[in-house]
């Protein structure tokens, strides 16, 4: 397929590698990074000309308003745009209804996986969109990806992750807490783990992404918390959460706690620049805690 690449930073430039490398053609634009290896146009609109998708990886809900507002009038009838970026509801929905009334389709995409998984391909993708839209860009998610799951209608896929991501910030904390406590009661970090990733108490963030170091498989943590999935991420994604449980009348008291902490961890505590599991560092014994 002919794609068009919107925004090639830490997580984009590694999925439109992994498009090249399956075949696929691509033209990307990005106003900062230029990742060795991809086409790259003058401007989103020139990549996104003659494309038979567009796929964006961008920051939030208003720049791929703007984005789409500058693709849509360039791309070809019955063309994709497929935007794999974190964002509101809202802005999904609409960017889905400006792109149908132009002719085209759209497929809210989000991920999960991190960098790590767009650089080995195994991503996630929850998509929202018509039946079509989904079939025509299933390529595209099977050379970036491990698995696509279509979740319905426009902003169903941005639905889905915002309340994956909402579960995993919850539950990490919980696991640093958790942490924290065992070495306050003088417990062995090692001995907790080995009893909880096999009890009741197990999760994602403790079997697959330990926060502790040198505990469990290796992870950011044995890295010095070097971003897999950056905290301040995090703190969008968790605010994206409130975002959208205020809208639909939803209570949802663990993730509005969740995101004060990680505001908190963020903006006050030096946890900017530190992948999300470093919050740990926030309730250990001594001058943090």
């Amino acid at each position: 397929m002919r794609v068009g690449f919107i925004g090639l930073g830490n997580m984009g430039a590694p999925m439109a590698a992994n498009l090249i490398r399956a075949g696929h053609e691509v033209s990307g634009f990005d106003p900062v990074a230029r990742p060795a290896g991809v086409t790259m146009a003058a401007s989103a609109a020139e990549a996104a000309r003659g494309a038979d998708a567009v796929v964006t990886m961008l920051p939030n809900g208003a720049i791929l308003r703007a984005v789409a507002a500058e693709v849509i009038p360039a791309m070809a009838a019955g063309a994709v745009l497929c935007d794999c970026s974190t964002v509101d509801v809202a802005s999904a929905r609409a960017v889905a209804a400006a792109a149908g009334a132009a002719g085209l389709m759209a497929i809210d995409a989000p991920v999960s996986g991190g960098v790590g998984g767009a650089a080995a391909g195994t991503l996630t993708f929850m998509a929202g969109g018509s039946d079509e839209a989904f079939a025509k860009v299933r390529p595209l998610f099977e050379a970036m990806g491990r698995k696509a799951v279509h979740c319905g209608g426009p902003g169903a896929g941005q639905a889905a992750k915002i309340c994956n991501n909402m579960i995993l910030g919850v539950t990490m904390i919980a696991t640093c807490e958790a942490f924290a406590l065992a070495d306050r009661l003088g417990l062995d970090r090692q001995k907790m783990f080995d009893v909880v990733s096999t009890s009741s108490g197990q999760s994602w963030s403790l079997t697959a992404y330990c926060p502790a170091p040198g505990v469990g498989p290796r992870s950011p943590a044995d890295e010095g918390y070097r971003p897999g999935f950056a905290a301040e991420l995090m703190l969008k994604d968790l605010g994206l959460s409130q975002e959208a449980a205020a809208a639909a009348g939803a209570e949802t008291p663990m993730g509005a706690l969740a995101a004060e902490l990680y505001r908190r961890f963020v903006e006050e505590e030096g946890g900017r620049g530190l992948d999300f599991s470093a919050i740990l560092r926030r309730f250990e014994p001594g001058p943090q805690a």
